[in-house]
């Protein structure tokens, strides 16, 4: 089996695989190029062998992207850490991967040195200084990955818990991305507006990958800002955020005059997928966006263990709240809680997308797969809704987001939706809190739109002509925002302790 590696190398060398928000470009040769440098300092001058763990540290960028393929020409697993983390979590996860080696950027060298403990440290610098000292080796010019070798380790988000490693190997990765290109359309003509962080599944394989996979253009961000993207938007064909990125697009359009709002609307309707993923889109934020763009986002569901697995059409009816069917390959089934088909419940993945497993953790590999009819399915731990066509609902993160309350399940955010229909609600999350009477109890915190101070009583009325009377919140917080992760999704465990 072909590999993405394998994909990127083969691509017409002259042809940009790069460009950065001023114009400045990188093409595949220059990449092909570099990344072999990259292999060769670090199993020449480093000992990396195949298998080793490499991670790097880097902002978005031509280094970034030739460190990557060049730990897969060395044929090791790539661990890619940020500086978005605070040193204590980035130094917890290099204590849990053990790298052979850091390669780090000039930027990110004091953060990535104080994280390393007595993981040996790889300055960009020195690869330069490594490449001109003796030239490329056979050895890293010509060896690639089989399917079977691991690819990347990457850690889960830590939103229900402490983060895990989630191994992914080659053929996995390649599965992922070949499915996701066939149903998205993906082409060497694609241009990418790329401002999404790289240690995440959702910006280096979904969006960077995916891109570079079938050689198209990535233009890559250092950050998001919402004016910039929507002025790249002007000359790409592709967009993918999360979002809080579509939150902040459609606030930057309200915010403009009618001119420049009228303009970069056109663009937008000229762009051919702008996709949601990584948290539930708000119906009301997608209705926003399309009344702008003239069409709804592009919702799909992935994991970090899966890649993209469910996904509304490219062409055809796009179901607000619904991550539409399975993508080509992917076997999905809903089960409830013994195990029996059924319409809501636990949504399992199954086939040649997903992950080999967590690593050097066995209890939770062994409470995370099942075996049904001679295939391995992966638990989601997110429970759902099949409708009458077979489209997907998310109804939240079985952990965090299904509330048990006087012998009812609550989806959380079935009423953070319906909260964020009010006009004075400029967002929602809803958490359970534990009760003697109850088990539960729904709890809400509340970011008012802006202008507006609305009331719990006025709120409480409001969802009484919304929700059933055993679905209503008891206990509300009035924030300006609430705790989340680099990519904007709530991280409810720290959202609960607010209610304390």
């Amino acid at each position: 089996m072909a590999t993405i590696l394998d994909a990127i190398l083969a691509q017409p060398p002259h042809a940009t695989a790069l460009r950065s928000p001023s114009g400045e470009t990188t093409s595949y040769g220059e990449l092909a190029q570099r990344s072999a440098g990259v292999a060769t300092v670090l199993t020449r001058d480093h000992g990396v062998e195949p298998g080793d763990r490499v991670a790097m540290l880097f902002e978005p960028g031509p280094a970034f992207v030739a460190t990557l393929l060049g730990a897969w020409r060395a044929r090791a697993t790539v661990l890619v850490l940020t500086h978005l983390h605070p040193p204590k979590e980035r130094t917890m996860l290099v204590a849990d991967a053990r790298p052979r080696v850091i390669v780090c950027s000039e930027l990110h060298e004091a953060a990535a040195r104080e994280s390393a403990g007595a993981v040996p440290l790889v300055p960009w610098r020195t690869v330069h200084e490594g490449e001109a000292a003796g030239g490329f080796t056979t050895k890293a010019m010509e060896a690639r990955p089989a399917a079977h070798e691991r690819a990347l380790q990457m850690y889960t988000s830590g939103t229900t818990g402490k983060p895990k490693g989630v191994i992914l190997q080659h053929g996995q990765l390649e599965a992922q991305l070949a499915a996701l290109a066939e149903a998205w359309g993906m082409s060497s003509s694609d241009v990418l507006v790329h401002a999404l962080p790289l240690h995440h599944i959702h910006g280096l394989a979904i969006a960077m990958l995916n891109v570079l996979r079938v050689g198209g253009v990535v233009e890559m961000h250092a950050a998001f800002e919402a004016n910039a993207v929507l002025q790249a938007c002007a000359h790409a064909t592709v967009f993918m955020g999360v979002p809080t990125m579509v939150a902040r697009l459609v606030d930057a359009l309200d915010a403009m005059t009618e001119g420049d709002r009228v303009a970069a609307s056109a663009h937008l309707r000229a762009m051919r997928l702008c996709v949601s993923g990584s948290a539930a889109l708000p119906v009301s934020l997608g209705n926003r966006w399309a009344t702008h763009t003239g069409a709804y986002p592009l919702e799909r569901f992935g994991m970090t263990e899966l890649g993209v697995a469910l996904t509304n059409p490219l062409h055809g009816e796009r179901v607000p709240g619904s991550v539409g069917r399975p993508l080509a390959g992917v076997l999905a089934r809903v089960v409830d809680e013994h195990g029996a088909a059924a319409q809501e419940g636990e949504l399992l993945i199954g086939g040649p997308t997903v992950f080999e497993g967590y690593f050097e953790r066995p209890e939770a590999n062994a409470e995370s797969f099942l075996e049904i009819g001679g295939e391995r399915f992966f638990r989601t731990g997110d429970t759902v809704r099949l409708d009458d066509a077979g489209r997907v609902r998310i109804l939240g993160r079985t952990s965090v987001d299904i509330l048990k309350s006087a012998g009812y399940k609550l989806s959380a955010i079935e009423i953070e939706e319906a909260l964020r229909r009010h006009p004075s609600v400029r967002d929602a999350a809803v958490v359970g809190l534990p009760s003697e009477t109850y088990g539960q109890i729904v709890a809400a915190a509340i970011i008012g739109a802006e202008g507006t101070t609305p009331t719990a009583a006025e709120l409480g009325a409001f969802l009484e002509e919304e929700l059933a009377p055993y679905k209503l919140p008891r206990r509300w917080l009035f924030v300006n925002d609430v705790p989340r992760n680099a990519l904007g999704k709530v991280v409810k465990p720290e959202l609960v302790k607010l209610f304390r």
